[in-house]
């Protein structure tokens, strides 16, 4: 039976999400669950994820799933987060049909990253999850850097390059706001992610926001279709994983066979 699983962790202390060989010793999200989660079920487990997040990236929404022979009675959330480690909390347990794939089934993830841009910095008590910048950003500006970037594109520019992964992609939102903190705060969703792309939108939004760079360099980089010196990835702590978008049932077989196809700009 496969099992769908809505998962939420803090990223701090661990070396991505993507299980590594034994013998180096990185702690990942990935290899603590499929540890806890293969005693609880009496079986080895391989758990598939939306979105294999960096080293330090959190979330709130990750969702993945696993094929198990049985489900043994008495493990539901409750049952596994006392297994768990403190910084990993399953959410949500389901059966669904064979069709779901958290990862290739997804029509969207939609991320948040958080910047403080006050001189006296954050507050102490979220500084593992906001960027202290300490230079005042606009906004507007960001915002209207943003509309370059909405779309399908080739977001290599953004990208750290996989061989053979393609880097094209459809943004389907970018945008900042502050919250009730004052914190600058951009929400970011596509239909995938490429390698660091997240953070070196941030990198790009960030010189504009300060004045430094005019509202169309962004889509410059873009346009131009190589790196950007100017271009910094930002730090990974305050990326948050918020949610991953399916659709409904009955297109999942197709969702999966549109996704698994390699993609090209027309």
């Amino acid at each position: 039976m496969r099992l769908r699983l809505g998962i939420a962790y803090d990223g701090r202390d661990f070396h991505g999400w993507a299980a590594q060989p034994s013998a180096t010793g990185l702690r990942t999200v990935q290899g603590e669950m499929q540890r806890v989660l293969g005693h609880l079920f009496g079986e080895p487990v391989q758990i598939q994820c939306a979105g294999r997040t960096d080293a330090g990236v959190h979330a709130r929404g990750q969702v993945a799933h696993m094929d198990v022979a049985s489900w043994p009675n008495g493990v539901d959330a409750g049952r596994i987060n006392r297994a768990m480690p403190d910084d990993i909390r399953v959410i949500a347990i389901e059966q669904v049909s064979p069709e779901f794939d958290a990862r290739f089934g997804a029509i969207w993830r939609r991320y948040t990253y958080r910047v403080n841009d006050d001189p006296r910095g954050p507050d102490p008590l979220h500084r593992h999850l906001i960027l202290a910048h300490h230079r005042p950003v606009d906004l507007g500006a960001m915002n209207a850097a943003a509309q370059a970037l909405l779309g399908e594109h080739d977001f290599a520019p953004f990208c750290k390059q996989r061989e053979f992964a393609t880097t094209i992609r459809t943004l389907q939102r970018l945008d900042w706001h502050r919250d009730e903190a004052g914190t600058a705060v951009m929400t970011v969703q596509a239909d995938a992610f490429c390698h660091s792309m997240v953070r070196s939108l941030v990198g790009a939004m960030l010189p504009v926001g300060e004045g430094r760079r005019p509202v169309g360099w962004p889509g410059e980089v873009l346009a131009q279709g190589g790196k950007d010196s100017g271009v910094t990835v930002m730090p990974a702590f305050p990326l948050v994983l918020e949610e991953v978008g399916y659709p409904p049932e009955e297109q999942w077989a197709a969702r999966q066979q549109e996704t698994r196809s390699l993609r090209t700009l027309d």
